[in-house]
Order: structure tokens, then C-alpha cells, then sequence
């Protein structure tokens, strides 16, 4: 058992978090031109004021054809960057840190928004495009990728890198490099997908290194640096949390701050989900690769997120859907764990306390 609890601080380089209770990325494919707006504003200012200790954007685009849906944001250009500049500064007002998520969603790119009806791949004659891949095998229901050229990946790289120095100039205290969920550098990671007879295939993580150098030069020693992994595929032949602890372990070395223990999302598989189902992905990573852990994956009881930092499973906790059905799970974890919010009570709601 440990001394921390929840609402402890955290600290990640040049940045003192309040608390070990964040919020997790979740798209909300509702940018135009990869530009967040009013809603991104709203949505994420209202769980800046919600008591989470860091909140973090969707996952966010380095390269127009990175984009999962059309309607997702993206942080390759000035308009998105100035963009994003204001909307981190309304976040800060709120006395909360926020970190960017950068992507590129590989082959499961260039589909239609969820509520849009449609399945599928968006052609290019729709305004979708051909996504690209470790190799040309599709995911199930969508369209066949382009196997990423040489050319391609030195793009990806320079993109991560660009879109990194861009973060730092809009004001986010962190960013995440998202390596999971099928998109394109967890089809590298994984032998299901990564069959190349270039560089690449022999060593899968080659690129997810390179992306990772690149945006730590980028960012400077001082802004934390985390990765999203799916740290097993839950497919026999796939990614397994012993690989996923060898590579956390490279990743420490590299720079990388705290590894996001997700799992899944590179092929169908039956995952038996449940509350709290990935945890033992983070608790075992951080035991075998010596690296700070975050647990996510339906923990939606404050005293089950608090037990899971208190017995050092992980090292912080982030929710999703919680904090979209709650934008102040945060205040309430607070209150029903007996603990203060760290993440104070903005002025408007200070009548609140303690009713």
C-alpha cells in the first residue's frame, strides 16, 4: 500500500499536477477543416471546471489524411493552432492543465462521423481519401490501405514533430503521442499488421521511436511526454503485455514520461470488458518496464480509481465516458472520497460545497 491517494499530486518534468484523476481523450468529431471551435470551448471548459486534475483534447490529426473522420481536429496548421491557442487559455483560466493527443489513424482513417448513418470507408470522390498502413490489409468493413512508403513514414515523423512544436507555441503543458487503438503506429507495433520486408518489419517499433525522438526534440526537456499503448491486441499472434513491457521500457529511455495502459482496437477480438478491465495492463507494465503508468478502461467508482493508486497499480487514473456523463466527476470523486478538491471550486459553483 502507498501513501498516495488520488487526490495527490503527480509531477511529470516542469508540471505539478494536482491530482491523479484525469480525463482521457475522446473524439468529438466536430471540427471543420481540422479547426476546434465553440464546442471544443464548451466541452472541454466545462471539465476544466470539473475538478480533474488534467483533461486532455481528442485525438488530434498531425497530417489531413491522419484523421479518423473529416470532422476531427487537427493541429498542422496556423488557423488550428491559434485555434487551440484559445481555447488553452480558457482552460488555464480555469486553473487546469491540458495536454494535446496526436494521432495518425493509419488504415482506420478517412470514415464517416458516428451519427452520420453510413459505414464504412469514405471513397475520394465523397471527400474521404486512401489511408495508409503498415501494410494493405484492411480492417474489417473498410476500405484496403496503401502500404506506407519509406517517403511516407519520414512525413509521419516530421508531422509528429511539426504539429509537437506547434502544441508548445498554443500553451498545452503536455502532449501524448496515441501508438494504440489500430491507428498507424500501432499497425507497426503489432506482427498482425507489421509484415513488412523493409527496416520497419523486423524492428516494429522502429517508427514509433522515431516519432517519439522527434517529439521530444521538439518540445524541449521541460513538457512531459506520454504515449498511449494498446498493450495487448487480445489476439493470439499479437501484441502481448510482456512485448508492450519491453517496449515501455525503450520509451522511458527515450524521454517518455508515463505510458497510457490502453489495450485492443487493431482487429475484432472478444474482449471481456468490464470495470476496470485493462488495469492489470498498466499495474504490469509499470512493474516490469519501471515507468509511470496510467490506468483507463470503464472506471467510472471513485473509490475503486482511488484503491487503484493506493495499492500502486498505476499512477494515475483517467476516465472517458464517466466524464461525459459527469463533467465535474472530478468534484464529486472529491467528495465522496473525503478529499479536497484540487482542482478548485471555480467561484460561480463555490455555493455547491459541501451541500
Amino acid at each position: 500500500m502507498s501513501d498516495a491517494t488520488l487526490f495527490t499530486p503527480f509531477t511529470a518534468r516542469g508540471l505539478t499536477i494536482d491530482n491523479r484523476l484525469w480525463l482521457s481523450p475522446m473524439c468529438q468529431y466536430s471540427a471543420v477543416d481540422g479547426v476546434p471551435g465553440d464546442w471544443h470551448l464548451v466541452h472541454l471548459g466545462a471539465r476544466a471546471s470539473g475538478g480533474f486534475g488534467l483533461i486532455f483534447t481528442e485525438s488530434t490529426a498531425v497530417l489531413p489524411d491522419g484523421r479518423i473522420t473529416t470532422a476531427d481536429t487537427g493541429l498542422w496548421n496556423d488557423e488550428q493552432e491559434a485555434a487551440w491557442a484559445r481555447i488553452v487559455d480558457f482552460v488555464h483560466e480555469r486553473g487546469t492543465p491540458i495536454g494535446v493527443q496526436l494521432g495518425h489513424a493509419g488504415r482506420k482513417a478517412s470514415i464517416p462521423v458516428p451519427w452520420s448513418g453510413h459505414s464504412g470507408t469514405v471513397p475520394p470522390e465523397d471527400g474521404g481519401w486512401q489511408p495508409i498502413s503498415a501494410g494493405t490489409d484492411a480492417f474489417p468493413g473498410f476500405a484496403r490501405p496503401r502500404a506506407a512508403t519509406e517517403g511516407d513514414l519520414a512525413e509521419v515523423v516530421q508531422a509528429f514533430a511539426d504539429s509537437a512544436r506547434r502544441a508548445v507555441r498554443a500553451g498545452f503543458d503536455a502532449v501524448e503521442v496515441h501508438a494504440g487503438h489500430g491507428f498507424l503506429l500501432h499497425s507497426f507495433l503489432s506482427p498482425l499488421t507489421n509484415r513488412r520486408d523493409d527496416e520497419f518489419g523486423p524492428d516494429r517499433e522502429l517508427l514509433l521511436f522515431r516519432v517519439v525522438r522527434a517529439v521530444r526534440d521538439a518540445i524541449g526537456r521541460d513538457i512531459p511526454l506520454f504515449v498511449r499503448l494498446s498493450a495487448l491486441d487480445w489476439v493470439e499472434g499479437g501484441v502481448t503485455v510482456e512485448d508492450s513491457a519491453k517496449t515501455a521500457r525503450a520509451l522511458k529511455e527515450l524521454g517518455v514520461d508515463l505510458v497510457d495502459a490502453s489495450s485492443g482496437g487493431l482487429v475484432p477480438a472478444d474482449i471481456p470488458l468490464g470495470p476496470g478491465y485493462q488495469v492489470f495492463a498498466a499495474e504490469h507494465l509499470r512493474a516490469a518496464a519501471g515507468v509511470a503508468t496510467g490506468a483507463v478502461g470503464l472506471i467510472t467508482d471513485p473509490l475503486e480509481a482511488d484503491r487503484i493508486v493506493r495499492e500502486w497499480r498505476a499512477d494515475v487514473v483517467s476516465v472517458a465516458r464517466q466524464g461525459l456523463r459527469d463533467p465535474a466527476f472530478g468534484l464529486r470523486a472529491a467528495h465522496e472520497l473525503g478529499a479536497a478538491a484540487s482542482s478548485a471550486w471555480q467561484p460561480q459553483y463555490e455555493r455547491a460545497v459541501g451541500a
